[in-house]
C-alpha cells in the first residue's frame, strides 16, 4: 500500500485526517474517490472546505489542485455547496 503523503497535494496534516476516517493508503483514496473521502472528512472535521475537496481530486488525478479544469472545479463546488444545504 502506498503512503498518502507520496500523493500530490496530500501533506502530513491531510494524511493524518484521512487516516482517522479509515483512509490509510493512496489505493483506498483512489478507490473511494474524492467526494466520498470528502464526506468522511466533513463528518469528522466540519471545518474542511472546498479546497480540501480540490486537493483530494488533484491527488487522485496526480495534478496540482489549482490545475483542475474549470468544469471539474465547478462540479466539485456544486457538490460542496449541496452538502451545505
Amino acid at each position: 500500500m502506498s503512503d498518502l503523503t507520496s500523493m500530490i497535494n496530500i501533506g502530513n496534516e491531510m494524511a493524518k485526517k484521512l487516516n482517522t476516517v479509515g483512509i490509510d493508503s493512496s489505493e483506498k483514496l483512489i478507490e473511494l474517490g474524492s467526494k466520498q473521502a470528502f464526506l468522511k472528512l466533513k463528518e469528522a472535521y466540519p471545518q474542511v472546505c472546498l479546497v480540501h475537496l480540490y486537493a483530494l481530486e488533484g491527488a487522485i488525478l496526480n495534478t496540482e489542485f489549482n490545475s483542475l479544469s474549470e468544469d471539474k472545479k465547478r462540479e466539485l463546488k456544486e457538490f460542496s455547496d449541496f452538502l451545505k444545504k
